[in-house]
């Protein structure tokens, strides 16, 4: 059996790749650049922007996982025709698409959407994993950093606002779950339930790292001009722009009753469990 992973060297795929390759599955990782390695996988360089490339990467896979990269949302907006256009042709046995948090309503439109009621209307075999925030974004050199030299978590979110918060870890175990459960189709929610705030994130990461450390609200522009270096000044702005969102709703929590936990009893890491397995 295959399983096809799209961005199998980044930091959501590599986990999959690295749980499908642990569990016995033949793995082919998608990636831009054909010289990289992913160990116990074949590598196969396809580039969103080609439906032919992902057709070709699609056909006789059991399964495949797929996200959409950061950047212009006119540009995944391309990319989820062009993932749904090969997916149509190719008829992969069974497509899990994580969309990575970002919003699926049909209202509010955008790539997310269009990938995810696409998948529905396919007859091919899917399901859409619903994350909320990533815990990997704590380990953004501005946020660890600070934490580490000053005892300060900063992040774009008031102190009281809950969050189920969510490992790429667990997006791995979810993702071969529901790879082993082809009639699941439809929304899985993903991450901790009850939802965490600010300062239950700052005391996790006191007692993992013995020392005091307290949650600094930070603005969205704050936070855009720190993760600006590390993913380009468009995609920066977009992720300014949804914390700023953020600021008018009340939280963002799972549903528990399309949850990882109820439909799979698949459970997220808590954020100790997590900052363990990071080595923190």
């Amino acid at each position: 059996m295959t399983y096809v992973i799209h961005g199998a060297t980044g930091a959501q795929g590599a986990p999959v790749a690295a749980t499908l390759t642990a569990d016995g599955r033949s793995v082919t990782a998608l990636t831009r650049n054909p010289d990289a390695a992913v160990d116990g996988a074949r590598v196969v360089a396809a580039s969103y922007s080609s439906v032919t490339d992902l057709t070709d990467a699609y056909r006789g896979a059991d399964g495949v996982f797929v996200h959409l990269p950061v950047g212009a949302e006119e540009d995944r907006l391309a990319f989820a025709n062009n993932i749904l256009t090969a997916v149509r042709e190719a008829r992969p046995g069974r497509v899990v698409f994580s969309t990575s948090g970002s919003p699926i309503d049909p209202a509010t439109g955008g790539a997310a959407a269009t990938l995810a009621f696409g998948l529905a209307d396919s007859g091919v075999s899917h399901a859409v994993i619903a994350p909320e925030l990533y815990l990997e974004n704590l380990l953004m050199p501005y946020v660890i950093d600070s934490v580490r030299e000053r005892g300060v978590l900063p992040y774009p979110i008031r102190a009281d606002f809950p969050v189920s918060w969510v490992s790429h870890l667990d997006i791995a175990d979810v993702t071969l779950a529901l790879f082993d459960r082809p009639g699941l189709t439809g929304v899985v929610s993903v991450g901790q339930y009850p939802a965490i705030t600010g300062p239950d994130l700052a005391a996790a990461f006191a007692a993992g790292l013995g020392r005091d450390v307290v949650f600094e609200t930070i603005s969205p522009d704050e936070f855009r001009t720190s993760v600006a270096p590390l993913i380009g000044e468009g995609p920066a702005a977009g992720v300014a722009e949804a914390y700023r969102a953020m600021s008018a709703i009340p939280g963002r929590s799972i549903t528990p009753e399309n949850s990882a936990q109820k439909l799979l009893d698949v459970t997220p890491r808590t954020t100790t469990e997590w900052l363990a397995d990071m080595g923190l």
